[in-house]
């Protein structure tokens, strides 16, 4: 995180993690889409939507060459996101869990009642 010369270590971490807790506050994707672009700038948005794009080539077992090739993103990217996807903090692994569960989930409702399905 960047320091502020101002700021306390205690004051900075506080302020994260309210940002975490306004992000957990957000409902759906349209909200976070607001809030992110709110929030961040239009290339900062970018390299994280790059970032989330490159787990799942690199889940497949991608080469990171061939990711670069189809998406654009720099290798170096590329490595940094396979680094923090083996050593990191859980959190890609988290989310990818949690979006496959949602689409089991959403794909077994919509089974279930193929009304959903054709209305949405």
């Amino acid at each position: 995180m960047k320091s502020h010369r101002n700021v306390s270590v205690s004051q900075e971490a506080l302020a994260e993690r309210n940002l975490y807790g306004a992000v957990t506050s957000l409902r759906s994707a349209e909200e976070c889409r607001a809030f992110f672009r709110d929030l961040c700038t239009p290339a900062e948005i970018q390299a994280m939507a790059d970032r989330w794009a490159v787990v799942d080539w690199l889940m497949r077992g991608v080469p990171y060459r061939q990711i670069n090739r189809l998406t654009g993103v720099s290798v170096t990217t590329i490595s940094r996101v396979a680094r923090c996807l083996a050593d990191g903090n859980g959190g890609y692994a988290l989310v990818v869990r949690r979006a496959q569960g949602n689409r089991r989930t959403r794909r077994s409702d919509s089974a279930r009642r193929p009304e959903a399905a054709r209305n949405g």
